[in-house]
């Protein structure tokens, strides 16, 4: 148990209390900091917020646990033991696909039975599979465990990995990865969806990403109970435990700097914190754009911001249904007619489609306590056009409600139409006033090759050497091993208190 933290301990400030906020509070009070996070919503966890509806309760983000090491971490780092207040539960499968011509494929742990359903669909993509995992684990170690918590903050940094990165192929894409190994179209989908949880488009993520193939193979796929709201409440009272100032409905306005040192934070109500670091968990062209004083900022990176591509939006559909459908997996893919084209326009010209792709989240086939007795919990993630498309959102999100609605009740949820109740729907827009996300963004910038890396937002400051960079639009990037390994980053920046 540390001791009370007292003045004469260095104080960081860390600015959002989402995983990589959190992941950045727990090492930095670790290291002997005074830690104070600010977080301009009611709850801390950022995008993993939690809605009650009617007695139905819906994890408003992130839902998959991968690398749950990474977590364990955090408790062990204060001595504590994570699975003596949490319980993580596998999930099988780990994802069920539901293609558009009615066929299904589970991908799980089992490898036997996954070999026996890639079978099914081709015989000789079984070796492609084995081919294909076996060349994810010479990815993965070296895209996740040798850079994964790397500070990429100079170009030589960057250089001294390209000859590692080019015996990988590093400038294909993951669907080129993919499609490499495996023949069956079905089954490229299948295995090149992982880009998607991160904000990226297959078809122009650099296949670095691909590690998270073994990723998953290596370390599973959980659901911790009680959804990722009890994942965020169980790290809130980690971090009370250890006397980390937690400071919620507080927004920052402005980044305080002296040349090339930042003094601390204003908030929204004038008050100042003074910091002897500040940590950034928000999206970094926002801050760039918005708090750092009255003159912005241009953003640090080598490419200007007329070039800078970003992720996806995301719509999401919350609803609940009067009656359980059992045969449906805790996560299902439910894939669209189009694949390629209708990504194209997601990313590209962005239209918003009349046809999509939908991930399903229903944690009541693993934790019934989501639901009221005989009823089950939705979330269904749609990817959309961000705000650089000309959607009307106050006309096309009902209408794209209705149109899932009618999709999931003609396929995997027959009768939805008269089960579904107590629903309502977050797009772009939420995202973008909620969580300061740039074009209302789901994952901020784009994972592609030249916004990787060195290229991407560095993790500290090139200009200011006192702040720091943690979250999705930072190296790593997105998504929850991500983020949690943006914080890793600053073990190598920020020392600890002798």
């Amino acid at each position: 148990m540390f001791h009370k933290p007292d003045s004469q301990q260095p104080h960081s400030v860390v600015i959002g209390g989402g995983f990589g906020g959190i992941g950045a509070a727990i090492r930095l009070r670790a290291k002997g900091h005074r830690v104070t996070l600010v977080e301009r919503l009611e709850r801390i966890g950022g995008r993993a917020q939690v809605y009650e509806r009617d007695g139905f309760r819906h994890d408003a983000g992130p839902t998959v646990i991968t690398a749950p090491f990474l977590f364990e971490e955090l408790y062990e780092m204060l001595g504590e033991d994570l699975h003596e207040h949490l319980d993580f539960v596998p999930v099988d499968p780990w994802y069920r696909f539901y293609f558009n011509d009615g066929r299904t494929f589970d991908y799980g742990e089992d490898i036997d039975k996954l070999k026996q359903q890639i079978a099914a669909f081709n015989p000789n993509d079984v070796a492609g599979y084995e081919r294909l995992l076996a060349a994810s684990e010479k990815i993965f170690d070296v895209g996740f465990t040798q850079l994964s918590d790397a500070p990429f903050l100079k170009f030589t940094d960057m250089l001294k990995q390209v000859p590692a990165l080019m015996r990988l192929r590093n400038d294909r894409t993951v669907s080129q990865f993919v499609a490499h190994h495996l023949k069956d179209p079905a089954l490229r989908q299948a295995f090149s969806i992982q880009p998607l949880l991160v904000g990226g488009n297959p078809f122009t993520t650099t296949s670095i990403y691909s590690l998270i193939h073994f990723l998953e193979r290596k370390w599973g796929v959980y659901f911790c109970m009680g959804g990722t709201g009890a994942l965020v409440k169980g790290l809130e009272e980690l971090m009370q435990r250890h006397q980390i100032d937690i400071r919620t409905n507080c927004d920052v306005e402005t980044i305080v700097t002296e040349g090339r040192r930042t003094s601390g934070v204003k908030l929204a109500d004038g008050e100042v914190l003074h910091a002897d670091n500040v940590i950034c968990n928000a999206d970094p062209p926002t801050v760039y754009r918005e708090m750092m004083g009255a003159k912005p900022v241009a953003p640090r990176r080598p490419l200007p911001e007329a070039l800078t591509q970003y992720s996806m939006g995301l719509y999401v559909l919350y609803f609940g249904t009067t009656k359980q459908y059992p045969d449906v997996a805790h996560h299902t893919i439910w894939m669209g007619k189009r694949f390629k084209s209708l990504l194209a326009d997601i990313f590209g010209n962005k239209p918003l489609a009349d046809d999509f792709s939908l991930y399903v989240h229903r944690p009541t086939a693993t934790d019934p306590s989501f639901a009221p007795e005989g009823c089950d919990s939705f979330y269904v993630l749609c990817p959309v056009p961000n705000l650089q498309g000309p959607v009307d959102w106050d006309v096309e999100g009902r209408k794209l409600r209705d149109r899932i609605v009618a999709a999931l009740d003609e396929t995997i949820l027959p009768d939805l139409k008269n089960t579904i109740t107590a629903d309502f729907w977050k797009e772009p827009r939420d995202f973008r006033d909620s969580y300061r996300a740039t074009h209302g963004a789901g994952f901020s910038i784009s994972p592609i090759f030249r916004q990787s890396a060195w290229f991407r937002f560095k993790n500290r400051d090139p200009k200011i050497d006192n702040l720091y960079f943690v979250g999705a639009g930072t190296h790593p990037g997105a998504g929850m091993p991500g983020v949690l390994s943006s914080a890793r980053v600053l073990d190598h920046l920020i020392p600890a208190v002798q």
